[in-house]
């Protein structure tokens, strides 16, 4: 019995059916089935892969059976980035179903999708050793800086902890380490590694437990949540643009997170033939060593300084009211008397000036000025360097400069979030800098081909 819907004019519609069978043949291109607005599409019109072959020429035999084209692969791996899917095998199951992904592949119906552990085959030998993936987050940035996407010129830069592939019942004692690796290959490899880096000094940062799931990564804390496994993921971001222009992969220690900075910073002037103007950052960065490195290269300081060193003057008068007495190497108090030089803190890097304990407790400014029995007064060795950031944050370009600041912890939410990488999934750092540098590019590369079309997109005409 036919189903009749009356609807609104008197009309009546017929209930349709889908006929659900199947076709013997589809007569169809892949090419056609992208929309030309789609983000695999814009990627291939605006970002060449072919230096992918002659990076890793070296890494292949002249003769033998030809392997799987790197950039194939290297174009799959992206699309996981690109759509959030961190497991490989995962992945490889997708692109099966998926028009788009083929057609940005290469790969017809009638062509066989790599298996997914060729992946790991490669990132243990050939990729690892020709650090492709460095290279190809490099080509993209110096990409944006020649498209004029990239300005250079006013750069913000930060950490976030990345959860490792590891939990914390995996530590084990450090002197445990060498029984455990009898059994555990990871460990044995991670003791080799160590004796083949530094075989006759102790690491500075020596952690007292190390998990042998992965030994690389550090029992820490970032941003008041508990204790776990992980890594730092460094970014120095151009604030114009919001594209990352450095990334890397350090321990999660505090310490570490100013020498990436330099390193990136380094690398990233080199890459755009000069410095950039100004560099923003939270206190974490503003210790005296990173900001006189800063100042010596021309670079103005955006961040507040870490004064945790200086401790010992709180409560009570601080550095600036008291006066430098060149000649004697010494201090005069707000009272007129002396403080003397007793040497320097090396721990804290800071130059210490003592009071007499007899003068200071016949002082009438003693509640106001300290809580011992003598004045003790720390002054940084880079003291001049803290005072000018000190200066700079009470200028309008600071304000501006911290709200640019955010833009890098928007990034590290798109990371998490969008990405998919709130928890590695690799293990040990060699491997980790490859999550990081393929999520940085994937990042990157939204943001240049949606630059590259709308600059191309044509003006609507004017109306008369």
């Amino acid at each position: 019995m036919l189903c009749l819907i009356p609807i609104v004019g008197g009309l009546l519609i017929m209930m349709g059916q889908h006929d659900r069978s199947e076709a013997l043949f589809y007569y169809f291109r892949l090419e056609d089935q992208v929309p030309e607005n789609h983000l695999l599409r814009l990627i291939e019109k605006h970002i060449s892969f072919e230096f992918v072959r002659e990076r890793l020429r070296n890494s292949y035999s002249e003769t033998g059976r030809p392997s799987i084209d790197p950039e194939l692969l290297l174009r799959i791996l992206l699309i996981g980035y690109l759509y959030s899917i961190t497991s490989e095998r995962k992945l490889v199951e997708e692109l099966r179903m998926h028009l788009a992904w083929r057609w940005f592949t290469g790969l017809g119906f009638d062509q066989e999708i790599p298996h997914h552990s060729t992946f790991s085959k490669n990132r243990h030998g050939r990729f690892e050793e020709s650090k492709l993936f460095e290279e190809l987050f490099e080509q993209i940035v110096k990409q944006c800086v020649e498209v004029g996407l990239v300005q250079g010129q006013h750069l913000s830069v930060d950490g976030s902890f990345v959860e490792a592939n590891a939990s914390k019942e995996s530590r084990i004692p450090r002197e445990q380490l060498a029984e455990a690796a009898q059994v555990n290959q990871t460990v044995r490899q991670y003791l080799v590694e160590l004796e083949q880096q530094n075989p006759t000094e102790e690491p500075v940062h020596q952690q007292e437990q190390v998990s042998t799931t992965d030994p690389d990564s550090t029992y820490a804390t970032k941003g008041g949540t508990s204790a776990r496994l992980g890594y730092y993921d460094n970014y120095l971001v151009d604030n114009h643009s919001c594209v990352i222009v450095g990334v890397q992969a350090t321990a999660a220690r505090m310490s570490q997170e100013t020498v990436a900075a330099q390193d990136m910073l380094t690398r990233f002037s080199a890459w755009q033939g000069g410095e950039p103007w100004s560099v923003a950052a939270d206190a974490t960065y503003g210790n005296g060593e990173f900001l006189q490195w800063l100042l010596d290269r021309g670079i103005t300081p955006y961040m507040r300084t870490r004064d945790s060193a200086l401790r010992k003057n709180n409560p009570g008068y601080g550095p600036e009211r008291f006066t430098y007495l060149p000649e004697s190497n010494s201090y005069r108090c707000p009272a007129g008397e002396q403080l003397n030089y007793v040497g320097l803190n090396v721990r804290n890097r800071a130059h210490a000036y003592i009071g007499s304990a007899k003068r200071c407790g016949a002082c009438s400014q003693k509640a106001q000025c300290t809580s011992g029995r003598y004045k003790y007064l720390a002054i940084h060795v880079h003291e001049s360097a803290r005072q000018r950031a000190r200066e700079l944050a009470n200028t309008p370009e600071f304000c501006q400069a911290q709200r640019e600041r955010k833009k890098v912890e928007a990034l590290f939410a798109e990371l998490k979030n969008h990405i998919g990488l709130r928890r590695l999934r690799l293990r040990r750092i060699k491997f980790v800098r490859e999550q990081f540098f393929l999520a940085a590019t994937a990042q990157n590369i939204k943001r240049l081909v949606r630059y590259l079309s709308e600059s191309v997109t044509p003006a609507p005409a004017a109306t008369t």
